[in-house]
């Protein structure tokens, strides 16, 4: 008989639960015995992480002793909707049998909050249970909800139909207990009503078909290990590993992220079925990018990137879920993807040495949040940059880091937009970082920012040369800077007498005296400023009626002369523009 754990009543002696902490906080938070100790060398960028060189789940990654709560403890929002669901049943006289399932159970036990709230029925599709709830509120003169279904889809791995409605404000989804039969030679299961023990078995992992009996109150472990291995820490799958990845290819990637974000092992076997030829081919044929694309945007905004990318690297996986466009140019090189996550790896530990200050954007943490996932992905394909493939619908050459994003992950295109940005602004700050640094000669930027009307004192060329790339890059100035102070050569001579620890030491004090550098002369934000001459004034002071490339070109020239004069005026802008004209015809006429 499975084991079986009562609810504790609300108000006992477990402490109250914590929320979950936002994404960005594991990346920011401090401690004194943070140094990882394992090293990997990426020329110019040196890597180093507990996860550089090791097989992913490797023997090496100990299994660990996870904390696991006895009982769950419902907070007052889940005793609401528990006990509105539970009114229906009783009303109808239904006699549906109703569990949470997955991973809901999971993160209760564990002490987690979760909204995530799929409830399973032994009787019913949810979509008929949802049909029972609209008709008991009409009864209590309640407001009907809608209810959304989505349909399934055996091509695509999307074996049920679920459906979705507002209870209490919460989003919940319902779909019925399943059992799947194969006929020989198919891979299309037929689908039938099953027990829970039947459905628990269908699971992705074992520490995700746990379910919570809300009838009784009860935590449910029917296939006797999803409470052990959660105590060990350890990501198995119920059935043999390759049948259940064969099943729905995509929960390798789910079985990854749930071992990056818990920091739990890999069962070898799941391992070897992971690293599968046939399951690789499914997964890539099989599997919808979106679905794809989400598993890999759900890493990357964990707690534990790098240990995500280092297991889709270890296992054989990148190239399937990262496809590369055909006829790249240049080639995909040797060794591509330890490049690509060595370089995630050094980025990670680089941003975690500074702190908070990498992601700053006022109190917007979601910007902040969305700095730092889009600097992942820029880290990532760094060793991309300068790979571009031949785009046959917009005729023009396109980076390989932009198709990837776009078409095998299928995230906003804005997001290519960003990343290919950031990776363009970073090297223009590579001469930037030479020039605050009083290590180029002023007068060469000078004389490329100038023209026969416009003259940039001497002591302004770092501000307007620094403005003019901050207000391309905008918020995500300082990721930018990140890339580029990560791809400083400089520390390759300095490689003989440092050590690698020494060696971050150097970027981070590097990065933050650029960073102060920029902040000193009061260009954070600048992308904000708004121009002290528009259009319309500039063809009033050159008294034409229409504009064009002479109007575009004067207020390029008005942005830099009020780089160079933060505290000048309209009245100024004005004067130095009839100033220069004047001068400029006095020149041709002398001439």
């Amino acid at each position: 008989m499975p084991p079986r754990l009562l609810l504790l009543p609300r108000g006992g002696l477990l402490p109250p639960l914590r929320r979950r902490s936002p994404a960005l906080s594991p990346l920011l938070r401090r401690t004194p015995t943070n140094k990882p100790p394992g090293y990997l060398f990426l020329s110019p960028v040196r890597a180093f992480s507990r996860y550089s060189g090791m097989a992913a789940g490797s023997p090496e990654q100990q299994l660990r002793s996870v904390v696991v709560r006895e009982t769950v403890e419902l907070t007052e929002k889940e005793e609401q909707i528990f006990g509105r669901l539970l009114d229906v049943v009783r009303h109808f006289g239904l006699g549906t049998q109703l569990r949470v399932a997955g991973g809901w159970v999971r993160d209760k036990l564990l002490g987690k909050d979760s909204a995530d709230i799929d409830i399973a029925l032994d009787n019913m599709t949810g979509q008929n249970f949802c049909e029972k709830v609209n008709e008991y509120l009409e009864l209590m003169g309640e407001e009907q909800k809608g209810i959304g279904v989505i349909q399934c889809n055996p091509d695509q791995s999307k074996h049920l139909e679920t459906a979705r409605m507002l209870i209490f404000d919460i989003w919940i989804d319902f779909v019925n207990l399943r059992s799947e039969t194969y006929a020989e030679n198919s891979r299309i299961p037929t689908m039938e009503v099953g027990t829970a023990k039947e459905d628990a078995y269908r699971r992705d992992l074992t520490i995700n078909s746990l379910f919570f009996n809300i009838n009784n109150n009860s935590v449910e472990d029917l296939t006797g290990r999803g409470i052990e291995d959660l105590k060990k820490g350890l990501i198995v799958t119920p059935l043999p590993a390759k049948d259940t990845f064969l099943d729905d290819p995509l929960r390798v990637l789910r079985a990854i992220r749930f071992a990056a974000r818990f920091n739990f092992t890999l069962a070898e076997d799941l391992k070897e079925a992971a690293s599968d030829e046939r399951v690789k081919s499914e997964l890539g044929s099989k599997i919808s990018r979106e679905r794809i694309g989400h598993e890999i945007d759900l890493m990357m905004s964990d707690k534990h990137p790098v240990r995500a990318m280092c297991d889709i690297r270890d296992l054989r996986l990148f190239y399937v879920v990262f496809s590369f466009p055909e006829n790249s140019n240049p080639p995909v090189f040797d060794k591509c993807d330890w490049q690509c996550v060595s370089r995630i790896e050094a980025a990670w530990n680089l941003a975690y040495s500074i702190g908070s200050s990498v992601f700053s954007s006022g109190s917007d943490p979601k910007l902040q949040d969305e700095q730092r996932r889009l600097y992942l992905y820029s880290e990532l394909f760094v060793p991309l940059r300068n790979m571009f493939y031949f785009d046959k619908r917009s005729k023009r050459q396109v980076p390989v880091s932009s198709y990837i994003i776009k078409h095998s992950l299928k995230l906003k295109g804005s997001d290519a937009e960003t990343v290919v940005n950031i990776h363009a602004a970073s090297e223009k700050f590579a001469e930037l970082v030479l020039l605050l640094e009083s290590r180029v000669d002023v007068r060469t930027l000078k004389e490329k920012l100038e023209d026969e009307y416009l003259e940039i004192p001497t002591d302004s060329v770092k501000r307007v040369c620094a403005g003019l790339i901050l207000r391309e890059i905008k918020d995500f100035w300082r990721v930018a800077l990140l890339v580029s102070i990560l791809s400083y050569p400089e520390a390759e001579n300095a490689a003989n007498i440092l050590n690698k620890q020494d060696e971050l030491h150097w970027r981070k004090e590097k990065y933050i005296r650029v960073e102060r550098a920029i902040t000193d002369i009061d260009l954070d934000g600048v992308w904000k400023l708004k121009p002290v001459l528009d259009g319309k004034s500039i063809m009033g002071v050159m008294q034409v009626k229409s504009g064009g490339p002479l109007i575009g070109k004067w207020q390029q020239r008005a942005l830099k002369w009020q780089l160079a004069h933060p505290n000048g005026t309209m009245d100024d802008c004005i004067e130095w523009m009839k100033q220069s004209q004047s001068k400029r015809q006095k020149l041709e006429s002398s001439t």
